[in-house]
Formats: C-alpha cells, structure tokens, sequence
C-alpha cells in the first residue's frame, strides 16, 4: 500500500495494489500496520460507518462538525468515482483555505485520512456512485456547519462539465471568510488537542 501526505498536514491518501482476475478485484482499503507507519498511531475507534450514494454532479459539502465534538474521518469509494476534497478551514492553520483534491473510485480502492475539524466535500462523478465514511464520532445534527462549496476565494476546482445538484443547505451556506468572521469555525488548535490517539485492536 502506497502512502502519501498532501499538502495539509495530517491529510493522507492510501493507495493499495488491487488484484484482478476473472471473478473480479480485490483490494485492501485500510491497512493497520500501514497506517500506523504513517501516523504513529492505529485509526480510532470507529463510532460510525455512513454511506453515501449519489448519481453524477451531485456536492456534498464543504461539511465540517463544530467543536467540542468535531471527529476524524477516514473515506473511501465501494462504487463509482468520485472528486473528493480535504478543506482546511481551521483557522490559526498555516494552510488555512487550502483544499487538495484526490479522485476516488472503486476500481482504485484508494482511501482518505482527514484529521478533526477538516472540511470535506465531494462531488460524484458517475451515477450510483458510492462513498463510505468512517468517523471518530457520532453524528449529531445540531453540530453539522457547512461553507458554501462554490465559494471563489477557495476555487475548488470542481469540473465544469457538470450539472452540479446542492441541497439547500449547500447553496445557502456562507464563504469561508463569513464563516470565520461568524466565529463557526473549528480553531486549530483545539482540533490538534482533539485528534484521537486511537487504540491497538
């Protein structure tokens, strides 16, 4: 499995070798040992598995949870393709508004690490495409912010050949500089504080 830290620090992608024959693929999405090597520490304990299924232009984010109780987040796409997108929005960050984007899709199994209080959006490339997310915490819903996707200062570099579908509350959400002015989001520092140490299975 190949690793490598993107440009904001903590946000990793893991890449596995896949083997193909007649009956299909098969592939390693996560691999402890390998992401222990990688961050030090095994994945936390997983306290939710969430899917997402979503046909072609469909965004889902920028999405982040305030703190206290924001959680890490480990991704990976079981069908379809999709452009996924680490946001940094923490401020205090020496990488604050910088988002990396990494295409994921299930013929890739490629896997993504986002650490506490990132912001996360993806858009599907295909119809049915597929994403499933594991969390360090619950969701709570009277938690869950978001900044609007389509904000120019980030210029996410979503492809233009698609019919982006948003649900209200994407559309509505504010800039990254009104979320900050509006003191929504996660410090950086306490996201630090907050990254769990996981434990050994």
């Amino acid at each position: 499995m190949r690793v490598e830290e993107l440009g904001i620090e903590g946000v990793f992608t893991f890449t596995p070798q896949t083997f193909a024959d007649e009956r299909g693929v098969f592939g390693t999405a996560y691999q402890e040992d390998v992401f222990v090597a990688a961050l030090g520490r095994p994945l936390f304990p997983v306290a939710q598995v969430s899917t997402t299924r979503s046909r072609r232009g469909v965004v889902r984010g920028v999405h982040f949870t305030a703190m206290p109780g924001s959680m890490a987040k480990y991704v990976y796409c079981a069908r379809g393709r999709a452009m996924d997108f680490a946001v940094d929005i923490r401020p205090g960050s020496p990488t604050f508004g910088r988002a990396e984007p990494v295409e994921l899709s299930a013929e890739s199994m490629v896997g993504m690490y986002l650490p506490v209080g990132m912001g996360h959006l993806f858009v599907s490339l295909e119809d049915d495409t597929t994403l499933v997310y594991l969390m360090s915490a619950g969701y709570v819903p009277d938690k869950e912010r978001a900044v609007h996707p389509l904000d120019p200062e980030l210029a996410l570099p979503i492809p233009a050949d698609l019919d982006l579908v948003m649900s209200e509350r994407d559309r509505v959400a504010p800039t990254l500089r009104e979320a900050r002015d509006q003191g929504i989001l996660p410090d950086y520092a306490a996201c630090l504080a907050a990254e769990p140490a996981g434990v050994r299975t």
